[in-house]
């Protein structure tokens, strides 16, 4: 297992200066986001010498490209603003191969239009369903055209709010090139422990063939998020369970401070070694 960061943790406008923060951190991976070269997450364009430069920052301080962030509505309301979506979708993934990155993740939507990131009552509806399966056609059309894996992350916030959503999705889409983000801390708000280990055992079991990337981030127990190690996640546990699906891919960590970086780099690699797992460098 690698062990990463969101590059958007540090500050920076430049893919050099904040690669080699996630280095001097502790961390051997990143998720890139545009942002950290001083863009739009998801920008109209992307110029050639941008996408180099990302490339050779992480050659210079040894970070692997694990992802880049490609976020965006895809269920939006708005059909326009799901075709923007879209269409900075394709600009992201052809300047994937220049920044060395094998993949985008992104989420499912949200029927909010406000707030990608806020929930919904017509998430649930057949109508968001129907619509996400047509975004999702086009993104991952976008994807195989230039050799790339598509990740969704299973969010209570979003149309696929379950593991079992997640995996319903698979198999009606069909693509190989859909894959899995796991959180284990979006996958519940505030359950006791014994209920918590259950969700997440029973998220991994069913989507452990396409879980390419883990997340690390954490729950209060009232339910807000928490920074890794500082909340009511049992991170053993969610670990073994990784590790007992096969998945050896990196473990991003989000949702924390570049202060505390050096700190959660460290507690993963113990709270890992515990659990049995080698971390690479």
């Amino acid at each position: 297992m690698q062990l990463g960061i969101f590059a958007k943790t540090f500050d920076g406008r430049d893919a050099g200066s904040v690669l080699a923060a996630v280095r001097a951190a502790g961390y051997g991976a990143t998720q890139y986001n545009l942002a950290c070269s001083g863009l739009p997450s998801m920008p109209d364009a992307i110029a050639p010498e941008a996408a180099a430069a990302v490339a050779a920052a992480a050659r210079a301080q040894g970070v692997s490209m694990s992802a880049v962030s490609g976020t965006y509505n895809m269920v939006h309301p708005d059909v326009a603003v799901r075709e923007a979506g879209h269409a900075r979708l394709a600009t992201l993934a052809a300047a994937c191969a220049a920044m060395g990155a094998p993949g985008i993740t992104l989420c499912t939507g949200t029927r909010d239009a406000a707030d990608q990131w806020r929930g919904h009552p017509d998430n649930d509806t057949p109508e968001a369903w129907r619509d996400l399966l047509a975004a999702m056609e086009v993104a991952l059309a976008i994807t195989e055209r230039h050799d790339l894996w598509l990740g969704i992350e299973p969010e209570l916030a979003n149309v696929v709010s379950s593991a079992a959503k997640a995996r319903a999705l698979i198999e009606q889409l069909g693509s190989p090139r859909l894959r899995i983000v796991l959180d284990a801390a979006n996958l519940f708000e505030a359950e006791p422990l014994d209920a918590q280990r259950r969700t997440v055992s029973a998220a991994i079991d069913l989507l452990a063939d396409r879980i390419v990337m883990a997340h690390a981030k954490d729950r209060h127990a009232d339910g807000r998020f928490a920074t890794a190690g500082q909340g009511v996640l049992d991170y053993p546990h969610y670990l073994r369970c990784l590790q007992a699906a096969g998945f050896d891919g990196a473990l991003i960590t989000h949702g924390l401070g570049a202060a505390e970086a050096p700190e959660v780099a460290r507690y993963l690699r113990q709270v890992a070694g515990e659990a049995g797992i080698t971390v690479q460098p």
